[in-house]
């Protein structure tokens, strides 16, 4: 064992992913959200926005509030993002609205972190549009 209890933590974490699921070791994201089917315009501002709370914010603008926090983080959250974006589509965002809100996330994340997430939401609204 290591002085460092977290690396112990996470070797442990390591090796119990590995005896539950040996296939884990190799497993991709890539493509993942693709599992995922898109709600409903309707089915998101009943369940998220004002559907549960009239006097909230919307389903698109908690979105739009999802993609700025991931590309905050570093825009390493690829699968998240992308389905945040596919939801954004659905719930009427603009390409304008996705690419500010990934933009304006480059203050506080940097812009690394803004490049990546907007090629990610680029390479969504392209599929999108190629539908």
């Amino acid at each position: 064992m290591t002085d460092n209890p977290f690396a112990a933590f996470l070797k442990m974490g390591q090796d119990m992913a590995k005896e539950f699921n040996p296939a884990s070791e190799t497993f991709s994201p890539k493509g993942f959200e693709d599992m995922f089917p898109t709600m409903s315009k309707d089915m998101m501002e009943q369940f998220m926005g004002k559907g549960m709370n009239p006097d909230g914010l919307d389903a698109k603008t908690k979105l739009l509030l999802t993609l700025h926090a991931l590309t905050i983080m570093g825009a390493s959250a690829d699968v998240q993002i992308r389905l945040t974006v596919r939801h954004l589509i659905e719930a009427g965002a603009t390409k304008q609205e996705i690419a500010e809100t990934i933009a304006q996330a480059a203050v506080f994340g940097g812009v690394p972190a803004m490049t990546t997430a907007m090629k990610i939401a680029t390479d969504v609204m392209e599929k999108d549009a190629s539908s």
